[in-house]
């Protein structure tokens, strides 16, 4: 094992650094390196922000979605479509719905998706709280805005089913050909669903 080049608390931060998604060791060791260099302008800043952030974190009643308030930004917008409720699996893709400014709706975050080989069950989802949702006279359409994967179809199918009783309508994002994608780069599972789902020109 090689020897440390700094102190326990600098070998802490980079250990703490690397557990971060798409940071390793060696970008951990750069990603301090940098703060340390930036203490006041960037480190200290950091810092509070992390610490406010954790004295704050609250996750909203309604939807699931992570904020420094319950309910929720999202959930307090008067200028929300309440009639549609996009359903995702993790706050993260919340999020990333958000940046793309694709619907103006409502949210609910399911937690993950239905995973039988890794022990996770309807019970550990949030999926009573939609369906309880779907059943308000207000909404009138449920997104299925999951992951095109075993479990994010199996938790789909699931879900409509549950829902089959409930005034709404029950849509899902379209799959297939991505904005800028060439056809001979694409698997053959995202062009079939492709040739599938085509729409008229």
């Amino acid at each position: 094992m090689p020897a440390s080049v700094a102190g326990p608390e600098i070998e802490r931060l980079i250990q703490l650094l690397a557990r971060l998604p798409g940071l390793g060791p060696r970008s951990a060791r750069r990603a301090a390196l940098h703060l340390i260099k930036k203490r006041e302008p960037l480190m200290a800043p950091l810092a509070s922000a992390l610490q406010t952030v954790i004295e704050t974190i609250q996750v909203c009643g309604t939807c699931g979605n992570i904020d420094s308030q319950n309910p929720c930004t999202v959930c307090i917008d008067p200028r929300r479509d309440a009639s549609i409720i996009v359903v995702v699996a993790d706050v993260a893709d919340l999020w990333a719905l958000e940046r793309a400014h694709a619907i103006n709706g409502r949210y609910h975050v399911l937690g993950g998706t239905l995973s039988p080989l890794e022990g996770v069950g309807p019970q550990d989802l949030t999926i009573d709280a939609l369906v309880s949702r779907a059943h308000d006279p207000v909404v009138k359409e449920i997104i299925l805005a999951l992951n095109a994967t075993v479990d994010g179809q199996t938790t789909a199918h699931y879900i409509t089913d549950l829902l089959h009783d409930a005034a709404v309508k029950v849509t899902r994002l379209a799959h297939g050909v991505p904005v800028g994608g060439e056809l001979d780069y694409l698997d053959d599972g995202t062009l079939a669903a492709a040739i599938k789902q085509r729409t008229p020109f």
